[in-house]
């Protein structure tokens, strides 16, 4: 109801709360598909970018054979933020690496988008495959993957990633090295099975940069 009625706030409480996104209605949709029904999509990016802080969680303990987990406790917190964002401009992605130090180290980043591969794995691999999620964790871990290079090899590290991102070419103005990064990490998507890569290909393939 909160879905159908559009209140995202309400639907991001019941998410939290617990709420189960695959569950379904006597007809047999679930409340992500009974919100783009009726044309509520931002409650429909709500549901389709919530993470329950749980999932993210199972990183930081170690498991089977190692020592060590895969994610420190510290750097859950403010990877969960990037993940749960419905806002998925580059700069904006990278504003939020930069904002936390805790995350803006080639360390910290090299262990997060180790952890968001093997997320954008589970998400393909589980029962109800989750093609939109899997494609937004491995986004993201281009991103990060991008911040590790700059922060690397330049001086200005992410305000030259961000200036990179928004510089537009002299005649239009078109940002060309924010659309090349986009482009190259969806042809690096792992799974070429997926529908939603396919469709993503189908309309960027004839588009001319």
């Amino acid at each position: 109801f909160p879905a159908i009625s559009g209140n995202k706030e309400i639907t991001w409480m019941m998410l939290e709360a617990g709420a189960e996104t695959d569950v379904v209605n006597s007809v047999g949709r679930t409340a992500a598909q009974m919100a783009a029904f009726v044309g509520q999509h931002d409650c429909v990016t709500v549901i389709n970018n919530f993470f329950p802080r749980e999932r993210l969680d199972y990183y930081t303990k170690p498991q089977g054979l190692d020592k060590e987990p895969k994610l420190p406790v510290k750097l859950a917190g403010p990877l969960h933020k990037i993940i749960t964002t419905t806002n998925m401009h580059p700069v904006k992605i990278v504003l939020l690496v930069k904002e936390n130090p805790l995350l803006a180290e080639v360390e910290a980043l090299q262990k997060c988008y180790r952890v968001l591969d093997l997320i954008c794995e589970k998400c393909m691999k589980q029962k109800d495959m989750n093609e939109v999620l899997a494609m937004k964790m491995h986004y993201l871990s281009c991103i990060f993957q991008k911040c590790i290079t700059f922060l690397k090899e330049r001086e200005d590290k992410l305000d030259g990633f961000i200036k990179s991102l928004l510089k537009g070419r002299d005649k239009d103005g078109f940002p060309v090295y924010q659309e090349k990064l986009i482009r190259e990490s969806i042809r690096k998507f792992p799974y070429c099975e997926a529908t939603l890569l396919q469709q993503l290909v189908r309309s960027i393939a004839p588009v001319e940069i």
